[in-house]
């Protein structure tokens, strides 16, 4: 149980910090500019749900590395490359201020799915962190219950997502563009240790399956 729990707190805290609604909240508001209360709640819920999805279809790219017989511990590595990559820009967030397509307001419902919920909110460091933290299983009898806290720990992450985006008007109000600002910024150092540390994990297991022990 401690495992699982584990597992669930770890996809939990990198999937949100990944996420990370409060980075989301600028672009939301743009696009969404002069739409009503109902608008703004429905756009975030068609997002939020969009991205659920797209998160709980990844489970499965696990398994199919497995078929075709691709090495979890490169996964590992690989995930913990992306997420370093993409903390170091969130600690250093650059002058563009995020992606925000012509028209995007006049799309109505479209946004929800792009530019939302793909790449905003499941984008490459979501991809990295399920593929990651799935990797991290092993065959066993307790296999399928790490699965469902990967799966709870999603559906919690998307529930504070949309919360987040439900009231993204009251939150940018009380943090201001500097409070969001620093949120990032802490939120980038943590990501990037979380990616350093899958790489770690994911070397020492590439060594230890091609036969090299550690030496005393």
């Amino acid at each position: 149980m401690g495992h699982e729990l584990s597992l669930f707190v770890g996809t939990f805290a990198t999937l949100l910090a990944i996420i990370n609604p409060f980075e989301v909240l600028p672009v939301y508001l743009k696009m969404l500019e002069g739409r009503d209360p109902a608008t703004h709640r429905q756009v975030a819920w068609k997002a939020s749900f969009y991205a659920l999805l797209l998160c709980l279809f990844l489970i499965f790219g696990t398994l199919i590395l497995r078929l075709f017989g691709v090495p979890l511990s490169m996964v590992r590595i690989v995930g913990g490359i992306i997420l370093m990559k993409i903390g170091f820009e969130l600690f250093s967030p650059s002058a563009s201020g995020g992606v925000i397509p012509v028209g995007g307001a006049k799309q109505g419902g479209n946004i929800a799915f792009v530019p939302l919920a793909m790449p905003l909110m499941c984008g490459p460091g979501a991809i990295a962190t399920i593929l990651g933290m799935t990797s991290t299983i092993k065959q066993s009898s307790a296999e399928l219950a790490s699965f469902v806290a990967i799966v709870v720990a999603i559906f919690a992450t998307m529930v504070v997502t949309y919360l987040c985006l439900a009231y993204a008007g009251k939150l940018v109000d009380r943090l201001g563009a500097m409070g969001i600002d620093a949120i990032t910024r802490i939120v980038g150092f943590f990501v990037s240790a979380m990616g350093v540390a899958l790489i770690f994990d994911g070397v020492i297991e590439a060594l230890q399956t091609h036969g090299v022990t550690v030496l005393h």
